[in-house]
C-alpha cells in the first residue's frame, strides 16, 4: 500500500491528473466555440445549400460534410496552440526560473545508451575504412 502511495504522490501523476481534468473541461468550451462560432461561418461560404460545405453523392446517408472536418481541424489547431501558450510554456519557463534560483545546473539531453553508441562508433569505423578505390562495385574512378 506504501507503495501505491508513494506513486500517486509523485508529481508526475498528479500534473496528468490535473491535465485531464482541464483538457477535458478546455475540449467542451472549443466544441462551442468552434460549433456555434466556426461552423456557422464556414456554413456560409457553402452558398445556399443547407447543407453548408457538405454534398451529398446520392442519399442523406452518403452525405460528405467537408465544413465538419475543417470545424475539426480548426478545434485541434486552436485548442493546441491553447494549450501550448496557456500551459506548456509558462510551465517549462517556470521550471527553468526555479532550477536557475536553487543554483540547478541546467537540463541536459538525455544521454544516448551504449547500444547506440556503440553502433554508431561501429558505423563510423566502416566509413572511415571504406575505400572506394577498392570497391568492386564502384567502379571505374574518373
Amino acid at each position: 500500500m506504501k507503495g501505491f502511495k508513494d506513486f500517486i504522490m509523485q508529481g508526475n501523476v498528479i500534473d496528468l491528473a490535473v491535465g485531464l481534468v482541464i483538457g477535458s473541461a478546455f475540449t467542451a468550451l472549443i466544441g462551442a466555440f468552434v460549433d456555434n462560432l466556426i461552423q456557422p461561418i464556414i456554413n456560409v461560404f457553402g452558398g445556399g445549400n443547407v447543407h453548408g460545405l457538405a454534398f451529398l453523392i446520392t442519399n442523406e446517408s452518403t452525405r460528405v460534410d467537408v465544413g465538419a472536418i475543417l470545424s475539426a481541424v480548426i478545434a485541434f489547431l486552436i485548442t493546441a496552440a491553447v494549450v501550448y501558450f496557456v500551459f506548456v510554456l509558462p510551465i517549462s519557463k517556470a521550471r527553468t526560473l526555479d532550477r536557475r534560483r536553487r543554483g540547478l545546473p541546467e537540463e541536459e539531453e538525455t544521454p544516448l545508451s551504449e547500444d547506440i553508441l556503440l553502433l554508431t562508433e561501429i558505423r563510423d569505423l566502416l566509413s572511415t575504412q571504406r575505400d572506394p578505390s577498392s570497391d568492386p562495385q564502384a567502379g571505374p574512378q574518373d
